[in-house]
């Protein structure tokens, strides 16, 4: 292989896997179909741009390698607080999210006594499946199970809206991020910690800090303690993001491979396989909204739990 095929076929590659990150714009697949605002917030100023080209125009702020950064000494701003690609698909998910329950409410309202059907019948069933298999069982206040279960519900379906709008051609993945993902745990953070406050009490969730141990153990137990309920919420964080992210690298490389070999004979096994990856990837979505949700009230359900 020549050194020029060598560093086309590179660039091939870096640019599909460029792809799944983030972007200044709005795009289906890799065409942009509109600029969004650029917002920041440095040396105590907001400053706000139609776009990155108005920002590059005003003479401020530049764009390198996707981020802007100031022209004077090419450091980045102290805040970005831009309206990106993935933030874009998030408020998708949410408003396709938000039609698709609406119409359902409607339907059962009009008709509560009806048999539920179609679209109706399958969010009904997931409902019922999170709240009987999911929450209930792992969270032993009823209280508390019941005061959260929308929470659980919206986790859910909002993580698996993310995670298929990925899958549609042109789509992008914005649990393949971790600003994302990160934001997800950090809910599931609070909740945890907040939910068993609020159900034992502050005291006697300070003692679960202490694992059950005596107390002159807590200069040993306490960090312990203290380093796992982060590492939950990391652990949360990480293997949403890796795993959406895996999927489709992987799915970019098979296509990738076509370009590689410059040549269409690979192609048959190329797609070949990227089906075989994309049905496996549409079976991560729902898998992996599932480990974050049910993952989430065994945490609550750890952290709630009386001290015997």
């Amino acid at each position: 292989m020549s050194a020029a095929h060598a560093e086309h076929t590179g660039n091939v590659f870096a640019h599909l896997l460029a792809e799944l990150g983030d972007h200044h714009g709005f795009y289906v697949g890799p065409y942009k179909v509109a600029s969004l605002p650029i917002i920041l917030w440095d040396e105590g100023r907001l400053h706000i741009y139609p776009s990155a080209t108005a920002m590059e125009a005003a003479g401020l702020y530049r764009m390198v390698e996707g981020h802007p950064v100031r022209v004077a000494d090419g450091h980045r701003p102290t805040l970005d607080l831009s309206i990106t690609n993935l933030v874009v698909y998030q408020w998708l998910g949410m408003l396709l999210l938000g039609l698709v329950l609406w119409r359902t409410v409607q339907r059962y309202r009009r008709a509560p006594l009806q048999a539920p059907r179609g679209l109706q019948n399958a969010i009904e069933a997931v409902v019922v499946f999170l709240r009987d298999q999911v929450v209930s069982p792992n969270i032993s206040s009823r209280r508390l199970a019941n005061g959260l279960l929308p929470y659980f519900l919206t986790l859910f379906f909002f993580i698996l809206v993310l995670n298929l709008l990925g899958l549609v051609p042109g789509g992008h993945t914005a649990t393949g991020s971790l600003a994302v993902t990160g934001a997800l745990a950090l809910t599931a953070f609070v909740v945890i910690n907040g939910g068993a406050i609020a159900t034992l009490g502050f005291k006697k969730w300070l003692g679960h800090l202490l694992g059950g141990g005596p107390l002159w153990l807590s200069p040993i137990l306490l960090p312990i303690e203290i380093i796992g309920m982060f590492a939950k919420a990391f652990a949360l964080c990480v293997r949403l993001f890796a795993n959406m992210t895996a999927g489709h690298i992987a799915l970019l490389s098979l296509v990738g491979l076509i370009f590689f070999f410059g040549t269409v004979l690979i192609a048959p096994v190329s797609v070949a396989f990227s089906v075989f990856v994309y049905a496996l990837e549409t079976l991560v979505a729902f898998l992996q909204a599932y480990i974050f949700t049910i993952l989430t009230a065994v945490f609550l359900g750890l952290a709630s739990e009386e001290q015997h």
